[in-house]
């Protein structure tokens, strides 16, 4: 049985940083594209990274471009987001999801983690 699980959410100051882990057991995921996504409350989910299976294809979502950094260690089936210089508009909870690479869509999602940025 598959599963995903995040961790590292919390409360957090403007300004400040937090690390997100994910993860996912049940199978190999060594191949998977690794994803975060975010979404706030009364909003859509929005896409904030994603990370291939080899580490070297990476993509950020506009708002999140160069403050969140993803990385991912095969080794432990888990996937990283730092954040950096958050804001209250990164308040969200945040999902975890991974696809094998020929899925056109996200199979498996974590129950997600809440962060919450105070101004």
């Amino acid at each position: 049985q598959v599963h995903v699980e995040e961790s590292g959410g919390g409360l957090v100051q403007a300004g400040g940083s937090l690390r997100l882990s994910c993860a996912a057991s049940g199978r190999t995921f060594s191949s998977d594209i690794m994803a975060w996504f975010r979404q706030a409350a009364g909003k859509d989910r929005e896409f904030a990274a994603r990370i291939s299976w080899t580490g070297d294809n990476i993509a950020y979502g506009n708002s999140v471009k160069g403050r969140f950094t993803i990385s991912r260690d095969n080794a432990k089936n888990t996937v990283y987001l730092q954040m950096n210089n958050l804001k209250p508009e990164d308040t969200a909870v945040y999902y975890c999801a991974t696809r094998r690479p020929a899925s056109p869509t996200y199979d498996y999602w974590g129950q997600g983690t809440q962060v919450t940025v105070s101004s």
